[in-house]
């Protein structure tokens, strides 16, 4: 079992900036693949973000290429979202999600989920 625990979302005004963490337990945090997820009210839920194991490689929704990046720390066992230049369309419930594995961009693919922080930016 892997536990995952979201941190740092807020309300943000349009162009502000916040950075999300998500807290692993319970097993060898670098043999997970992490990916950042979001869900807009009414919305499904959709990708945003993976970075690989080693954190060498990362892939990002087109909608936040240029503005969002992920990062991981194996030694604390985190992974992070770095959100700059926020729109009002990224407000959404953001969900990490852990797979043993490579990484990848299909939701269906991964094992373990947090609960979510909610991200409200104004216009």
């Amino acid at each position: 079992q892997v536990q995952l625990a979201e941190s740092g979302g807020g309300l943000v005004q349009a162009g502000g900036s916040l950075r999300l963490s998500c807290a692993a337990s319970g097993r060898t945090f670098s043999n997970y693949a992490m990916g950042w997820f979001r869900q807009a009210p009414g919305k499904e839920r959709e990708f945003v973000s993976t970075i690989s194991r080693g954190g060498t490689s990362t892939y990002y929704v087109d909608s936040v290429k240029g503005r969002f990046t992920i990062s991981r720390d194996n030694a604390k066992n985190t992974v992070y979202l770095q959100m700059n230049s926020l729109k009002p369309e990224d407000t959404a419930v953001y969900y990490c999600a852990a797979r043993l594995g490579p990484s990848s961009n299909y939701e269906g693919s991964y094992d373990y989920w947090g609960q979510g922080t909610q991200v409200t930016v104004s216009s």
